[in-house]
């Protein structure tokens, strides 16, 4: 018996898979898609929690790449609604499984989904002393990281969300090559190890790394201690999370998603008899 599936295969499942995704009630994929930005944000939040005492960046990127891909790993086996995974929908759409309208909408409440999933799991570390690890040390970390995210051009995290969504996408496929748990993890894992190691931009992610840096600036004890560390937060405001972060790394990851969809797309099922919508 064959352990895994071929490619061929794989492209003609998700082409199912995604058009069902399309056509999903509203109410589950609101619920799916609060459960995948929750599990995401706790994937982020574990980075922090295990980096924010080390100075050394090649140190940071390794751990957070070794940690965080776990959050991807639960999506998948629980099979939660990723506004990233989903853009491989493109491929069900190429395929003539669902249209471009059902496609947009599944987007849409997934994406907005996900963002209310990362706020809760943001409020609750920043409000509720989570963040209050290594006598506020955490939070400040929190905070750099999010200005940090906040200052970049907007150029920069176009290509950085490309790559990165090309990355999960690619996490995403090869799950669903795998027949048991372990295999999907580990299939999952790896794709997504390169793009944390690599500094890439994940909207999703971001909607928590940078929305607890934002929700930590709220409380004066840990604004007046990045102060004291000397702590730049001047980037970390709500417009530069918008217009400099989340459009450009959500069009990037966009783009990198529907780049892989059309070439699993053009390689697997151009020549199949397509299906009606």
């Amino acid at each position: 018996m064959e352990l895994s599936f071929s490619p061929a295969d794989i492209a003609a499942r998700y082409s199912d898979i995604g058009a069902g995704k399309a056509k999903r009630a509203t109410s589950q994929l609101v619920i799916l898609g609060v459960l995948a930005g929750i599990l995401i944000a706790l994937g982020g939040a574990s980075t922090n929690t295990a980096v924010y005492g080390i100075s050394d960046p090649w140190t940071i990127k390794t751990i957070c790449g070794l940690l965080f891909p776990f959050g991807l790993g639960m999506v998948v086996i629980m099979g939660a609604e990723l506004f990233t995974g989903n853009c491989l929908i493109g491929i069900s759409l190429l395929d003539r499984k669902c249209s471009a309208l059902q496609m947009l909408r599944s987007w849409v409440i997934v994406y907005l989904a996900n963002f209310a999933g990362s706020l809760v799991v943001a409020g609750s570390c920043a409000w509720f002393g989570q963040l209050d690890l290594g006598g506020g040390q955490l939070a400040v970390y929190t905070m750099k990281v999010a200005a940090a995210k906040c200052a970049i051009p907007f150029q920069n995290g176009l290509v950085l969300g490309f790559f990165c969504n090309l990355l999960v996408c690619l996490g995403v496929l090869m799950a669903l090559s795998a027949k048991d748990s372990a295999g999907k993890i580990i299939c999952a894992y790896l794709p997504v190890a390169f793009f944390v190691m690599c500094g890439f931009e994940h909207c999703v992610a971001n909607m928590y790394y940078i929305s607890a840096g934002l929700m930590a600036k709220t409380v004066p004890a840990y604004v007046e201690l990045a102060g004291e560390m000397g702590v730049d937060l001047t980037a970390l405001t709500i417009p530069n999370f918008l217009i400099n972060n989340l459009i450009p790394v959500t069009i990037g990851n966009i783009l990198g998603g529907l780049a892989l969809a059309w070439v699993i797309w053009f390689i697997h099922l151009k020549n199949r008899k397509p299906a009606q919508v």
